[in-house]
C-alpha cells in the first residue's frame, strides 16, 4: 500500500529543503490533507503546496510536531532495509571513534532515525522510542538492531515524559535476553557500575564523556565540589586527577549509593564525600559554613524543557551558578553545563556572566565543550546541539 500523501501550506517547505526534518501542525494544508483521517505513526509522503515531492516520513495528527521526514529519496521507503542501513551507517561512525563498545549508537535525527535513541553498553542495548512513528515500527527496529549488532540483551527505556506528547504510554521493558540491572562500563581508565533498567535516562550520560576528559588539562586542585553528580562520573574523574576531597551532591540517595560503590571499585573511597540534598539548599548551606573549593562542577538536569519555561529556567541557571561561584576560591575552575536546547550557547554564557557579576567575580572563558561525537550535531537541526559545557576561571573583580 502506498503511503498517504500530505500537502504543506504555501512556502512551508523551506525548512525541509534546508535540511530540517520536522513539520508542525500549522504547516500542513489541512483542507487538502484532513489530519483526522490519519493514524498516529502512519507512513506518509510529504509534498509541497505545488505537489513537489519532498520525502518519506511519518505523521502524528495529535502532536505539535505533526510529521517527521525520514527519507529524501523516492525509492527509499520506510522499510526494514532502511532501518538496517541507517543502523549500519551509525555503527560505522562509532566504531571509527571508539575502541570499546560504550557509546550512544543512535542519536535520533542526526542519524536519520528521528524518534529513536540507542545507547550501547557492550552487548546490551538500551533503546528509547519517543515518537508514534518509531513506535509503530518498533518490531522492525528491534529486529534490525539484532541483525546488525547481535546483542545479548535489549532494554526498552520508554519511561520518558516526552512520550506523553505523542500519546504513548511510559514503561520499561526487556525486549531481548535476561539482563541484570547492574553492569560495568569503562571511561578513561575508570570503571562505573550503572543501572540500565532503573537508572536515569538510559542509565548513563555518554554526552559528557569528552568534557570529563578535559578536566585533566586544567587541573582540579585539592578540593572539588560536584553538584548533581548522578553516579559520580565527574567526581571520580576529579579524584583520579588528584583531588584530595570531592564533595559529591545529589538529591537521590540511590545515586549516591552508586557513587560510593563506584568509588570503592576504583580505590577512591577515601576521597569522596557524598552529600544528599537539593542542589540549591546544599550550596547555600556550604556557603554559610564558609566552605571553599578549588573546582566547582555544575551539571544539572535541563531547567528549560519547554519554550515557556525559558524565563524561570534561565533564573535557575543564574542562581545555581551564582551559588557555585560564591564557593569557589580565587583562580578556581568553574565547569558549568546546560543540556537545555532551548538555551543556546550565547544565552548560557551570558547567564553565567550575570551570575558572576552578582557574586563579585570576573570570569575567563577557557573552553566550550559540547556533546561528544557519538551525539553528532545535524547542521540544519539546531535542536540536536543541546549540550553546552563551559570551562571558566573565576577571579575577583578586576
Amino acid at each position: 500500500m502506498n503511503p498517504q500523501p500530505i500537502l504543506l501550506r504555501k512556502d512551508q517547505e523551506r525548512r525541509l529543503l534546508a535540511g530540517h526534518c520536522w513539520i508542525y501542525s500549522n504547516e500542513i494544508d489541512t483542507k487538502a490533507t484532513p489530519l483526522k483521517q490519519l493514524e498516529p505513526g502512519q507512513a506518509i509522503e510529504i509534498l509541497s503546496n505545488r505537489e513537489r515531492w519532498l520525502g518519506h516520513g511519518y505523521v502524528n495528527p495529535h502532536s505539535l510536531i505533526c510529521a517527521r521526514l525520514v527519507s529524501r529519496s523516492p525509492e527509499r521507503h520506510l522499510t526494514p532495509a532502511l532501518w538496517i542501513q541507517r543502523i549500519r551507517d551509525a555503527l560505522a561512525l562509532r566504531e571509527r571513534l571508539y575502541e570499546r563498545p560504550y557509546y550512544r549508537l543512535i542519536f535520533g535525527e542526526s542519524d536519520g532515525l528521528p524518534g529513536l535513541i540507542v545507547d550501547r553498553y557492550g552487548d546490551l542495548l538500551s533503546v528509547q522510542i519517543t515518537t508514534a512513528g518509531m513506535e509503530r515500527v518498533r518490531g522492525e527496529l528491534l529486529a534490525a538492531l539484532e541483525q546488525v549488532l547481535r546483542p545479548r540483551a535489549i532494554v526498552l527505556r520508554n519511561d520518558t515524559a516526552v512520550r506523553a506528547l505523542e500519546g504513548l504510554d511510559q514503561q520499561v521493558e526487556v525486549a531481548l535476553g535476561e539482563p541484570d540491572d547492574t553492569l560495568v562500563l569503562e571511561e578513561g581508565g575508570l570503571a562505573f557500575e550503572v543501572a540500565p533498567l532503573s537508572g536515569q535516562k538510559t542509565g548513563w550520560f555518554f554526552d559528557q564523556a569528552e568534557n570529563r576528559q578535559r578536566l585533566a588539562r586544567y587541573g582540579v586542585g585539592e578540593r572539588v565540589l560536584d553538584v548533581c553528580s548522578y553516579v559520580g562520573a565527574w567526581s571520580l574523574r576529579a579524584a583520579h586527577l588528584g583531588a584530595h576531597r570531592v564533595t559529591t551532591v545529589d538529591a537521590s540517595a540511590s545515586a549516591l549509593e552508586r557513587v560510593a560503590a563506584n568509588a570503592a571499585r576504583n580505590g577512591l573511597s577515601d576521597r569522596i564525600e557524598p552529600l544528599q540534598g537539593d542542589a540549591f539548599e546544599v550550596l547555600r548551606e556550604l556557603r554559610d559554613q564558609g566552605a571553599r573549593f578549588d573546582t566547582v562542577i555544575l551539571d544539572p538536569p535541563a531547567f528549560i524543557k519547554r519554550r515557556k519555561d525559558e524565563k524561570d529556567g534561565t533564573q535557575a541557571y543564574q542562581r545555581l551558578n551564582r551559588l557555585g561561584l560564591e564557593l569557589l576560591e580565587p583562580g578556581g575552575l568553574l565547569v558549568t553545563a546546560s543540556c537545555s536546547f532551548h538555551m543556546g550557547r550565547d544565552g548560557f554564557q551570558r547567564t553565567v556572566q550575570q551570575a558572576a557579576r552578582k557574586s563579585a567575580r570576573s570570569l575567563q572563558l577557557l573552553e566550550v565543550g559540547q556533546q561528544g561525537p557519538d551525539h553528532p550535531v545535524h547542521p540544519a537541526i539546531p535542536e540536536t546541539a543541546y549540550l553546552k559545557t563551559l570551562f571558566m576561571r573565576a577571579l575577583p573583580h578586576f
